[in-house]
């Protein structure tokens, strides 16, 4: 099932062109938008909540097109800003249960949501305090607690881990991949770091100067390289490893604590686990190398 698509999409302010003949379909799962900062990103979400008007082209959720009926195709949908959105006065669990409550749930249904989708990011026991006590880290999950309240089928989340150290960033990746994995609710999430998306999506759209650039499973674009990974314990192991494929006629190298053999065919394979048995060596991991989407697109440096 389709969960959002846009056809021909474009939005301009004045002589800007913010986004450009977007084609894209979505099914469910968690799906990853990411670009540089004025990529589009968030002038597409902002099209699919109806919350701006395109151009020209169009956009639907669930079929809705949510220029013409911006209520319904919201019905169905979360929305975490980039911007702080919660009062800062006001504590968690009230201000959650009030958007419950303007989502159309009934009291005692809002007040109960309200405690659950806290307990689900963690602010069990912060719930009362009001959020502008909260670390950055709390706030950010508390705006993603207001977007699961009304039980959607979809939560678009704009830059969800922007202002992040990398222990608040992993906490809400981790919240992310539940969220689409767990709970069976369908993510639309944006990031200008690849690698992060790269790590809970599975389905990637890359937009370049509000130009699509591709959309695909992330499976399709980190295909095996047809390299070898090998991680190996002990003392003197790694180049012991990589001086004993190359007595045996093997290219190897290291990249950090890894040996990475370009041609990993059976023969290498073979090869590892006799050195490592013949050493007394640990083979702690041996994998296909993948390729990774900061080297297909953007370039880790870029994707930072």
């Amino acid at each position: 099932m389709d969960v959002w698509s846009t056809r021909s999409l474009t939005k301009r302010f004045g002589t800007f062109t913010a986004v450009q003949d977007l084609d894209i379909t979505v099914g469910e799962g968690v799906t990853g938008v990411v670009g540089h900062n004025g990529a589009g990103k968030s002038t597409l979400i902002r099209m699919l909540l109806g919350l701006e008007p395109p151009t020209s082209g169009t956009a639907t959720v669930f079929g809705i097109d949510p220029a013409e009926d911006p209520r319904g195709a919201r019905a169905r949908v979360g929305f975490m800003p980039e911007y702080d959105c919660l009062p800062p006065d006001v504590s968690a669990a009230r201000a959650i249960m009030h958007y419950g409550r303007v989502s159309g749930l009934p009291r005692d249904i809002a007040r109960e949501r309200a405690s659950d989708v806290l307990r689900h990011v963690g602010l069990e026991e912060a719930r009362h305090r009001p959020v502008g006590t909260y670390s950055t880290g709390m706030k950010q999950r508390a705006k993603l607690a207001q977007a699961l309240v009304h039980d959607p089928d979809l939560v678009m989340l704009d830059e969800p881990t922007n202002g992040l150290d990398p222990a608040g960033r992993d906490e809400m990746l981790d919240l992310v991949q539940r969220i689409g994995h767990d709970f069976g609710i369908s993510v639309l999430v944006t990031s200008h770091l690849l690698g992060e998306l790269e790590r809970i999506c599975d389905h990637v759209v890359v937009l370049d100067g509000g130009r699509l650039v591709t959309s695909a499973a992330i499976g399709d674009l980190t295909a095996d390289t047809g390299a070898l990974e090998v991680e190996v314990d002990g003392e003197g192991a790694t180049s012991g490893l990589i001086a004993g494929l190359h007595c045996r006629g093997i290219e190897a190298g290291r990249s950090g604590s890894r040996v990475v053999v370009p041609d990993g065919s059976g023969d290498a394979r073979a090869a590892v686990v006799e050195l490592c048995a013949q050493n007394g060596w640990g083979l702690s991991r041996m994998t296909a190398a993948r390729h990774q989407l900061s080297e297909l697109f953007l370039g880790e440096d870029d994707a930072a």
